[in-house]
């Protein structure tokens, strides 16, 4: 059946992908990968041999229209990200509106993303949050920090280990050194690690031991 299926796929541990998704990774006619290096371990792993083609941030926009047209010509995509789900702070967003304008059928699986267990293990609030994602890196970021530290609600940010402590310093200026936070890194690896306390503390933790692997930073609103 023709159609744009996005599928979760895992952060960490490979077994954390549902039986639907490797079903439609298997039956689909064509596999949208972020980085194709990446995925063919998932797919190795569980004996898939579908065909793929790379869908990057750098290609997205020169690939919509094509893509959309084989959909359109009957074929079934499947569109994945390096890991968790596409469109969550990787890409999708431009395909999936393709295909929502052309009136293609989207469908996307439930699944692994990395803020979720992040926040859920935080301790902080989370019925109801904000999703931050990436905060820029230069231009508009102080705006966005001082938006982010008037929110009531509890808000989540994804950050590289080359940045969290700048990150984690910026915030403590904004929204005061003892604001409660939680920052998670590896979820769903072997050295997964939640380290929670105040901002300050925070920073202490990370300034004495090296950061390292991909980190979710959960901090309290101001409730």
């Amino acid at each position: 059946m023709a159609k744009l299926t996005v599928v979760p796929t895992p952060v960490g541990n490979l077994e954390d992908i549902t039986l639907r998704a490797l079903s439609s990774l298997k039956t689909c006619d064509l596999i949208l990968a972020e980085d194709t290096r990446t995925t063919s371990f998932l797919l190795k792993h569980y004996d898939i041999h579908t065909p793929m083609q790379s869908h990057h941030k750098f290609n997205e926009h020169q690939m919509v229209e094509q893509v959309t047209e084989r959909i359109l010509a009957g074929q079934h995509i499947a569109l994945v990200s390096d890991a968790g789900t596409p469109g969550i702070s990787d890409p999708g967003f431009l395909l999936v509106r393709q295909c929502v304008k052309a009136g293609i059928e989207v469908e996307c699986l439930p699944g692994a993303t990395a803020f979720v267990p992040a926040l859920v293990t935080s301790g902080l609030p989370n019925d109801r949050f904000h999703f931050e994602g990436f905060l820029p890196v230069k231009k508009g970021r102080q705006t966005r920090l001082t938006e982010l530290a008037a929110l009531q609600e509890t808000f989540v940010l994804y950050e590289s280990p080359y940045r969290v402590v700048k990150t984690l310093t910026q915030l403590a200026e904004f929204c005061g050194e003892d604001r409660p936070a939680s920052v998670s890194r590896e979820i769903s690896k072997l050295f997964e690690q939640t380290v929670r306390g105040t901002l300050k503390e925070l920073i202490t933790h990370f300034s004495e031991n090296e950061p390292r692997g991909e980190f979710v930073i959960v901090v309290s609103g101001t409730k």
